[in-house]
């Protein structure tokens, strides 16, 4: 079993634990390896300026897949680097769209929503499509792993539309669920977008901004938007507490306290832990194994 998949398997117990006790069964939403994407399409990507992406790009390879960036900062892994990882989580998060397909409704929203409207926590569904403007706000009441799921019968429009947390919610605890396809102008949305209809599971970004992740099972386009994955937002773990690697330590998992090992980010013992430069250990002992010395090598 590698990193990963004990990571989700972790996950899973998580949620099987929170199911037994208090919490509501939909309190926990596992993506397994598509966690790690900020944006994921079964098809093709593509990214135009002025546009940017803070996490890993993937794309699922399958009779022609293509990912094309014109002008698009993007910060994390891109094809073909992440196609091997893609092909896994494209199946893991069709995999979390059919289990939220079959969670039980806990409130029912109009095809409309003109915010100002404040939502707590809960399962809200909504048979048709769902159209959105103005300001959304998602309040967890103190509850900082409140989750949110929204169960659309059709497409997703959002035009103007600003999803916000307050109460300590995270923008990765709520999950976007629709039937067809999303399309989001000049907004400021939060959560997971689940496109996972066959047919009609695309996302198309037109400026504005997404806090969380963009999941489609056909294509993702993004025209001048941007998308800050969930790795990059203060609280925000698909799992609480763990990584993509299934531990707790931002991804730096090797410490080596020889010398010149480079930037790890963890503490090997008695190692200068003063180095300015980000290891500890880089300026320690004077041949490759040996611990570092309080005031660096002389």
């Amino acid at each position: 079993m590698n990193d990963l998949q004990k990571y989700f398997h972790a996950c899973l117990l998580a949620a099987a634990a929170l199911i037994g006790g208090v919490s509501p069964a939909w309190a926990q939403v596992p993506l397994g390896t598509a966690s790690r994407f900020a944006v994921l399409g079964g098809t093709n990507v593509t990214c135009t300026a002025p546009g940017s992406i803070i996490g890993d790009v993937g794309v699922a390879p399958g009779v022609v897949p293509s990912f094309t960036n014109t002008g698009c900062v993007i910060t994390g892994a891109t094809p073909p680097a992440t196609d091997s990882a893609a092909v896994q989580a494209r199946a893991d998060f069709l995999s979390a769209y059919a289990a939220l397909q079959s969670t039980a409704c806990t409130g029912t929203l109009l095809s409309t929503i003109t915010g100002p409207m404040t939502l707590a926590p809960g399962v809200y569904c909504t048979g048709a499509a769902l159209t959105g403007t103005g300001v959304l706000t998602l309040d967890a009441g103190g509850d900082a792993n409140a989750v949110w799921i929204f169960k659309i019968g059709a497409a997703l429009t959002g035009t103007n539309f600003s999803v916000v947390m307050a109460g300590g919610g995270q923008p990765c605890n709520v999950y976007w669920v629709p039937g067809a396809a999303v399309t989001m102008s000049t907004s400021a949305f939060s959560g997971n977008i689940l496109a996972g209809d066959a047919v009609g599971g695309s996302i198309t970004m037109t400026g504005g901004t997404l806090a969380g992740r963009a999941l489609a099972n056909v294509a993702v386009t993004m025209t001048g938007g941007n998308v800050i994955g969930c790795a990059a937002l203060p609280g925000s773990k698909s799992c609480k507490d763990r990584d993509n690697d299934g531990d707790t330590d931002k991804d730096h998992r090797k410490c080596n306290q020889g010398v010149g090992n480079g930037s790890e980010g963890c503490d090997p013992g008695k190692s200068d832990a003063h180095w300015p430069f980000g290891s500890n250990d880089e300026h320690g002992g004077d041949k490759p194994g040996a611990p570092g010395r309080k005031g660096g090598k002389s």
